[in-house]
Parts: C-alpha cells; sequence; structure tokens
C-alpha cells in the first residue's frame, strides 16, 4: 500500500500524472464501495499517449473510418464474405439481379446469405452503382445491423468486486486502432472498454474484422464525457492510470496492478488535459530505439499484458 501511495500520489500535472497531490488513503475516502433500408480537434499542445507525434506527419488529424455515415454498408463479395465468416451480426443484403449468364459464385454468396438469415433482395445494377462509395460492389451490397452498446454500470457490474481492468480510449479515431484493442482486452480478460460518443471510431465492419469478432464478446460503453466516466470508475474503486510517453515512471515501475482503468489516448493528439487531469498516476514504455513510439494499439497491448502478468503472478493483488 505505501508503495502506491507514494508512487500514485505525489504526481502534479507536470509530466502526465495524477491531478495534485491526492494521496491513496484521501482518494479512498472519496469513493465508493439505427434504421431501416438502406441509404446512401481539441487545441493546445498535445499532452501525452502513444502515437501523439504522428499528426505532424500528414498535417491533418487521422479521421475515423467511420465519419462517413456509411459504416454499416459491405460492398464487394470478399468483404461479404469475410462479414460473414467474423459473424457480424447482418441486416438485409441487395444482389444484382442476374442475366441468362448467371454467375454462380454471386450465387452461392447470395444462398449463404439467406442461410445465414438474412433477408436478400435482387435488385437492377443501377441500384446497387448509386449505394457503392467506390463502384466495385461486384453485385452485392449488405447491411449489418446496429451494434449494441453497453452502459457503463454494466462495465463496472462487469468488473465485480475484485481486481479488474477496463479500457478508456480518449478519442481513438481509426477503426483498425480501435479493432485490435478490443482484441486485446478481450483476451487479456478486461472488464470493458469504455469510448467517446463523439469524434471516436466505433465498432463498424473494420472493428469486427479487426478485432476478430471480440466486439461480440466483452462490453464496449459509449458515453458522452469521458472525464465523468472515469470519476464513476473511480467511485466504483478503480485506479486510473494515463498511457503517455511523458511519463516519469516506466510501466515496469507504475503501479499497474489491481482494479485499474487504463486510459489511451488518441492517435493525433494523446490524452486530453481534462481527461489526463483525471488520472491517478501514469506510465510509459521504456524505448531505446530512435524511432517515434508505438501506435496506441501497439501500446496499449504492452500494457495490458503488463497488468495480466501481475495478476498471474499474484503481484495484482488488492493492497499490493
Amino acid at each position: 500500500m505505501a508503495r502506491r501511495q507514494q508512487q500514485a500520489g505525489g504526481r502534479g500535472r507536470s509530466g502526465a500524472a495524477g491531478q495534485g497531490g491526492r494521496t491513496r488513503g484521501q482518494q479512498q475516502g472519496q469513493r465508493s464501495g439505427q434504421r431501416q433500408g438502406f441509404s446512401p480537434s481539441r487545441g493546445g499542445k498535445p499532452q501525452g499517449g502513444y502515437g501523439a507525434r504522428q499528426q505532424g506527419r500528414g498535417g491533418q488529424r487521422p479521421q475515423g473510418r467511420n465519419s462517413t455515415g456509411r459504416s454499416d454498408l459491405i460492398e464487394g463479395r470478399r468483404a461479404v464474405e469475410e462479414a460473414l465468416g467474423a459473424g457480424v451480426p447482418l441486416k438485409s443484403a441487395l444482389v444484382q439481379i442476374q442475366s441468362l449468364d448467371a454467375d454462380p459464385a454471386l450465387e452461392r454468396l447470395a444462398q449463404r446469405l439467406d442461410a445465414a438469415g438474412v433477408s436478400v433482395e435482387r435488385v437492377p445494377r443501377n441500384r446497387l452503382d448509386q449505394l457503392s462509395s467506390h463502384g466495385a460492389h461486384q453485385g452485392v451490397i449488405v447491411r449489418a445491423k446496429p451494434f449494441q452498446y453497453a452502459e457503463l454500470g454494466d462495465v463496472i457490474a462487469a468488473a465485480g468486486k475484485g481486481n479488474a481492468l477496463v479500457l478508456v480510449l480518449d478519442h481513438v479515431t481509426d477503426e483498425g486502432n480501435f479493432g485490435a484493442i478490443v482484441r486485446t482486452a478481450e483476451v487479456v480478460g478486461a472488464a470493458g472498454v469504455v469510448i467517446a460518443k463523439a469524434r471516436s471510431a466505433s465498432v463498424g465492419v473494420g472493428a469486427y474484422k479487426t478485432s476478430a469478432g471480440a466486439v461480440l464478446h466483452i462490453p464496449i460503453a459509449q458515453v458522452s464525457n469521458l472525464a465523468r466516466a472515469i470519476e464513476e470508475l473511480k467511485a466504483a474503486g478503480f485506479w486510473s492510470c494515463a498511457s503517455t510517453e511523458h511519463a516519469k515512471d516506466d510501466v515496469w515501475s507504475a503501479p499497474l496492478a489491481g482494479r485499474v482503468a487504463l486510459v489511451m489516448g488518441s492517435e493525433g493528439e494523446g490524452i486530453s488535459r481534462l481527461v489526463l487531469e483525471k488520472c491517478d498516476f501514469a506510465c510509459k514504455l521504456p524505448q531505446r530505439g530512435r524511432v517515434e513510439s508505438l501506435n496506441v494499439a501497439q501500446a496499449c497491448t504492452v500494457m495490458c499484458y503488463e497488468w495480466l502478468r501481475r495478476e498471474m503472478t499474484g503481484e495484482g493483488a488488492r493492497g499490493v
């Protein structure tokens, strides 16, 4: 207990750690135990977070692949087959009306969709052309069902009363990174993932594929205010850790054990100031090489496995 008080309580804003200098004892006293049919940056210097320096390379903040508002549409035979294989819940499908020279591969795909319980409608090519984002629909477009997000309370309930890990993503925008993080979270046994409703990647087709279907097996909560969500996690007994390359302590020496809410920053700007101020402590990955730090998904995997290592070796026991 004394070790964690010393490391978490003595930090101020500088670096990337908790606000003020609250001791663990002081903190502990504050805690209580979409729709039918088919249809067509924060300001200031980045405070931290893996991948935060990537913004300067392209000149623009990366945008999530969901920003088009059409992420529920899947077009092309291979993409549809991958969606079926990944277990993406599909709502309906449009398949091109066949001429006298029917395409056997397209017919087999239509039969597979029908066997999976997907409503299949035969339509002329021009309707598919109107819906296609790049004109390569290959005679088939399907629509995924809206993803059912959890509430923050569901994530807290899944954590139970003992040691647990929750990932809080501060506006991670790339759907590939998001899916990879969810996959890691599920593999290490995290209780859930918390994301923002705005300016963040959400569960779309890409996330289903990059998470290897993990989005179906772990609670993912969307919240309007990440800082407030961290406060609710603290009230449920979690310690909030900011993963940022600006931290003083590395991941091996930081108290990354027990009941932890691990905060990962966006690809472009890292962890925002308001979210960073809610964190009790911070840690970073040690680095010997000269290239920029790992991206957010890679860094998150390392952090999650360090938490899991301590759980499996007994270092994550309450009171350590």
